[in-house]
């Protein structure tokens, strides 16, 4: 039986990456709401706890709190940043407010070498901070085992209920020795097995699908992502010629795109797909909307009209594949901070199952994406799926600042394919993560020939990135700038100028809209 370790989230950025690298630890690894009640919790046996950071003062009245249970439950436990403040405010250490918050980077003095938690760390070493409050006193039991220049207890232990905190952020790459303190918890103090892999995930979801669907019939909705390509290269292993895979080609996608996506499912993937030609619909619905909200929303209701009726026209159908990711599952699980808004709305399938009658079938809602990918892998899937850049579910309709006609889609497509190009071919280490053409709505003099011209600036955004969470943007080649950009100019009809984005994630999305 695989042995699950969770995070209680309390808000914090950072409490995905907190299961990621878990899970890269080899250890099976949830997310749940810190509210979650002991009962709920010791119901699923969880063999590790992770308390993550979060926003708020464990020093104000309404200071989130877990379920006092959990404490005594003896279960091996983890709190960092704020899960550190919680535990010290729990079993009675002082804890103060910071004249000065601190962020950044610090230096690490491990101060009790005696500690498994610090087994491979050096003495001294680089740490991220990001706190207002510090613990400055412990209770009986608990050992302070390191310290920075302005955090007294910066980590602390009590090796007998194995109960351990750190203030610094052990799970980001800023932090030196980060992994192996993880893995010094996991391993020495939690003493969890390392078997969590995505080879025995394959074999485990085919037999779940199997036993879920029977003889039924499926239906998938395929955008050309490797999500998506992956859920119903799963499925269709798991059930053959039971699974039909729909198409919508919402006349939005990149250059040659659509033509490529049709054949490697059908002619590689040997998945049996419909495809709908929907062009002409999605652009006479977008015309003359220039807020990016309402063209996801107004692209997410046609694509459901159009899916739905495919749909319909195959008899008995009962079920429907969906490529939800486990971050898009906890996202409407966990708590908010109180200052979150809605970026934006998500272009999915949405209540489709519920008006159709249809039960949803999952099979990647427990994975990351980079979990996805390798699965991909593991299927056998070819590289060009597996590692296709991410790509928006409305298309190109989000890289065109204001209003989507054809004459503006062809320019981006052209300006885009010519980054894509570039960069692919292109020898770069680190290679970006991402990286496309954006068409804004700014026209600027220039000029061509002999003559004078007012054409379109396109702008071109690089990033890096593990997983899109946080970016920055990629230090292009200048020789290469100046062949996309002198690429731009020529081949593209109506642009005269080009820019590049130099913004990070944050501040600035990924996504222009």
């Amino acid at each position: 039986m695989t042995q699950t370790a969770f995070v209680l989230d309390f808000g914090a950025q950072y409490s995905q990456l907190i299961a990621r690298r878990t899970r890269e630890l080899g250890v099976y690894c949830e997310i749940v709401p810190y509210d979650t009640p002991w009962s709920a919790l010791s119901a699923r046996r969880p063999a590790a706890l992770i308390l993550s950071g979060g926003p708020e003062s464990a020093l104000v009245e309404d200071a989130p709190e877990m379920d006092s249970a959990i404490l005594d439950s003896g279960v091996p436990m983890l709190g960092i940043c704020y899960g550190m403040q919680l535990l010290a405010r729990e079993i009675g250490a002082e804890l103060v407010k910071l004249d000065h918050a601190e962020y950044g980077p610090a230096t690490l003095i491990v101060g009790d070498r005696d500690t498994p938690l610090f087994d491979g760390v050096p003495n001294e070493s680089r740490v991220w901070m990001s706190h207002g409050d510090t613990v400055v006193k412990l209770p009986r039991g608990y050992r302070a085992l390191a310290s920075t220049e302005r955090c007294h207890v910066a980590a602390m232990g009590d090796p007998k209920k194995k109960i351990y905190a750190t203030q610094f952020h052990p799970e980001v790459v800023h932090t030196q020795y980060g992994r192996a303190v993880l893995e010094n918890f996991l391993g020495e103090i939690a003493a969890l097995r390392r078997d969590w892999k995505v080879e025995s995930f394959l074999e485990q979801s085919l037999a779940a699908i199997r036993q879920s669907v029977g003889s039924d019939k499926v239906i998938c909705a395929l955008s050309g992502g490797v999500d998506s390509a992956v859920a119903a290269t799963l499925v269709a292993r798991a059930i053959g010629e039971q699974l039909t895979c729909i198409f919508v080609d919402h006349g939005l996608l990149r250059q040659g795109e659509a033509e490529e996506v049709l054949a490697a499912f059908r002619e590689i993937l040997h998945l049996n797909v419909v495809a709908v030609d929907a062009g002409q619909r999605f652009l006479a619905k977008l015309r003359g909307i220039e807020d990016p909200e309402r063209k996801r929303i107004v692209i997410g209701h046609e694509f459901i009209d159009v899916f739905e009726a495919e749909a319909a026209k195959i008899p008995g159908v009962k079920h429907l594949v969906q490529g939800t990711l486990y971050p898009d599952v906890i996202e409407s699980k966990t708590p908010q901070s109180k200052a979150g808004h809605k970026i934006k709305s998500h272009h999915n399938v949405g209540g489709l199952p519920e008006q159709m009658g249809l039960s949803l079938i999952e099979p990647l809602r427990a994975l990351f994406k980079d979990e996805v990918r390798a699965l991909g892998r593991a299927l056998g899937l070819p590289a060009a799926i597996v590692e296709r850049q991410p790509f928006p579910g409305p298309g190109l309709a989000v890289r065109i600042i204001g209003d989507v006609t054809q004459e503006r889609l062809e320019v981006v497509r052209g300006a885009d394919a010519i980054v894509r190009a570039e960069i692919d071919r292109a020898e770069l280490d680190p290679h970006p993560w991402q990286y496309f053409a954006v068409l804004t709505p700014v026209k600027s003099v220039g000029v061509m020939g002999d003559g004078r011209t007012y054409a379109n600036l396109v702008a071109v955004r690089a990033i890096t990135s593990e997983d899109g969470m946080t970016a920055d943007w990629a230090r292009l080649p200048h020789e290469l700038l100046e062949r996309i950009s002198s690429r731009i100019v020529n081949e593209v009809r109506g642009v005269n100028r080009v820019a590049y984005d130099i913004t990070t994630k944050p501040p600035a999305t990924v996504e222009w809209e």
